[in-house]
């Protein structure tokens, strides 16, 4: 028998269009362009979790691979919150990449970096709409004001993963400016952050404390997925299909998110058993 022989991509000499990734930087392109016309920064970000239904078990859906879910056809919720041992199991997970990554001779991606941070989120009414909050964010160790914002949420996609141990969710917002509100606040969280960075993305695994005045603390532990520069992808969102633009500069916005969803999809594939 023999060899086969150098095959075409297709009948036509081209690869298909990756539908899967095309409807997230649709979905994506789509929250930048309808977004509010207010000052900020728009976040997009994907946690890792799992999808669960109304009964509390995790949802089950007749397929067999990776499927995004239309938003607001199925009725069922996502968690984000793992346990201590899956936390720590992406910890070591993390910190070992950026090791190898530092040695000399590592040629499989780009260095990973990393900061270790203590955050302290409080939360205030916002003038005029009381489900919207402002948030303003200190230095743990040292009190200063790291940011303070009112957070839009735009909207979320959800990723069911039928084959791996956990699902997860792209999630648009607005992060608009805020002066800083008098009075005291409704609510407060501790976050003890692992933040790592790879290129255009950064990874935060994170253990909250959230505590309020109606019940005791609750400790949550989370894992999301960020592009880091939001001008980057305003500017790349703006020239996407622009035929007046570079080749490089229409088709950079797709290029980045086809970037954004291998990450997901990598943290994803790599979780452990250990989610509530």
């Amino acid at each position: 028998m023999s060899p086969l022989p150098p095959l075409s991509l297709s009948i036509l000499g081209v690869e298909p269009l990756d539908e899967f990734i095309k409807e997230i930087a649709d979905f994506i392109h789509h929250m930048i362009s309808t977004r509010p016309d207010l000052p900020g920064n728009v976040e997009v970000e994907a946690k890792i979790g799992l999808l669960r239904e109304r009964s509390g078990s995790r949802l089950f859906l007749p397929v067999l691979v990776e499927t995004i879910l239309a938003p607001d056809a199925i009725d069922c919720r996502f968690e984000s919150n793992m346990t201590v041992a899956q936390h720590k199991h992406f910890n070591t997970l993390l910190n070992g990449l950026k090791y190898s990554s530092s040695q000399p001779g590592y040629a499989s991606s780009s260095p990973l970096d990393y900061h270790h941070l203590h955050l302290v989120d409080a939360f205030y009414p916002s003038e005029g709409n009381d489900r919207e909050k402002v948030r303003v964010t200190r230095d743990e160790k040292t009190g200063t004001v790291v940011e303070c914002m009112k957070k839009i949420r735009l909207g979320d996609l959800n990723i069911y993963s039928p084959k791996r141990l956990a699902d997860w969710r792209v999630s648009v917002n607005l992060e608009v400016p805020a002066s800083h509100p008098v009075g005291a606040s409704t609510y407060t969280r501790k976050k003890d952050r692992m933040s790592y960075s790879h290129e255009e993305f950064n990874i935060d695994l994170t253990q909250v404390t959230t505590s309020n005045p109606s019940g005791n603390p609750e400790i949550l532990h989370e894992l999301e997925l960020e592009i880091a520069r939001p001008a980057l992808l305003l500017s790349t969102a703006a020239k996407r299909g622009d035929m007046n633009a570079s080749e490089h500069e229409r088709n950079a916005f797709d290029e980045l998110i086809r970037a954004f969803v291998n990450n997901a999809r990598i943290l994803v594939r790599n979780a452990s058993d250990g989610w509530h």
